[in-house]
């Protein structure tokens, strides 16, 4: 019998590219959202991929408990991959409140849900925010966590406890993963899914693609100055098919009962540093295209450098980040194409 996969916030970016994954390798998977974050593009997207019209999808808000517990109720849930929060960072900021209750109360309302039927297998999405400004790069999972730079970055750390503890009280019910993303980019290369922000992009590649389209201006590359080969900060870019791919590793890692730890953490990376610039270089290249960009001042909160050492992913879980910065690249700029119409 197949096993249940549920992904809460799972038609949104890196929900839907997850959804792909779980349904090609085999599981039966129950997509909720309320679409705070995203519109049904993606969904459609999901459906067109996997040629799966019967995908199970219930519009709904984690943040109501009785929902969800309705939904445990529903199916017959064996892991949940828990996207559903709010993500950026300057609007964590300024509506702090927002923040917390929604990012918390949404994962303790699943992890209360599962208890009460019976037990699940939970893997949360984290952040390589959790590691704040690393004393040295790469991080490793036994890299110190930081105080977060923001309410967002918070809510992360504070999560990662809430599943520990709340496996280590469970009594065997709850099982966890920890996933670290270090900067999910990219789209699937069908180009029927991808990265659709709501307003001003919070990432750099949107705001890449949608200058490179003519959405927008010019594209400001915050600070040229920080102590790094180019200048411009150097981060961990992951495809998010590569990413996606992760979690079905981890979920059946879970499921096959192969975890060493009740509750384990893995950071999800390449390993190889790319400065913003590169980042831009790179994708001019590629897509033969010439970028209008400036230089602007720093940002507050922007990390100098960090990037992961994924050889716990790698060895334990047996998955590997594998495609190039230059195909994530030009499946990015396909997908802006697409929802360009061009």
């Amino acid at each position: 019998m197949k096993k249940t996969v549920l992904v809460s916030g799972g038609a949104g970016f890196i929900g839907s590219h997850v959804t792909v994954e779980l349904i090609e390798a085999g599981y039966e998977v129950v997509v909720a959202d309320n679409f705070s974050n995203c519109d049904r593009t993606c969904f459609e997207g999901v459906k067109k991929i996997t040629g799966r019209d019967d995908i199970p999808f219930e519009e709904m808000d984690f943040c109501d408990a009785e929902a969800v517990d309705k939904l445990f109720g529903k199916y017959h849930i064996d892991a949940v991959i828990h996207f559903a929060a709010f993500k950026a960072v300057g609007e964590s900021v300024a509506k702090p409140l927002m923040y917390y209750k929604n990012n918390l109360l949404s994962f303790m309302n699943v992890l209360e849900a599962a208890q009460k039927h019976g037990g699940c297998n939970v893997l949360f999405s984290s952040s390589a925010t959790v590691y704040g400004e690393p004393k040295s790069v790469p991080v490793t999972e036994d890299t110190p966590r930081q105080p977060a730079m923001s309410p967002y970055g918070n809510t992360k750390t504070m999560c990662e406890d809430i599943l520990q503890d709340t496996v280590k009280a469970s009594d065997g019910l709850i099982k966890g993963i920890l996933l670290r993303y270090f900067n999910p980019i990219g789209a699937h290369p069908s180009a029927l899914i991808g990265e659709l922000p709501r307003g001003v992009p919070n990432n750099l590649v949107p705001f890449i693609t949608q200058t490179a389209i003519g959405k927008r201006e010019c594209l400001s590359i915050f600070g040229n100055d920080y102590p790094t080969p180019d200048g411009t900060c150097q981060r961990d870019y992951i495809d998010i098919v590569d990413l996606a791919k992760a979690h079905v590793f981890a979920v059946t890692r879970m499921i096959e009962g192969k975890m060493k730890e009740p509750c384990e953490v893995f950071n999800v990376g390449t390993g190889r540093p790319v400065s913003v610039l590169e980042l831009v270089n790179a994708f001019e290249k590629v897509n033969n295209l010439k970028l209008n960009y400036k230089f602007a001042a720093r940002r507050p909160g922007d990390v100098t450098a960090i990037w992961a050492d994924p050889t716990k992913a790698n060895t334990e879980m047996g998955w590997k980040a594998t495609r190039t910065v230059e195909e994530t690249l030009k499946a990015a700029w396909a997908w802006e194409k697409h929802i360009a119409g061009k």
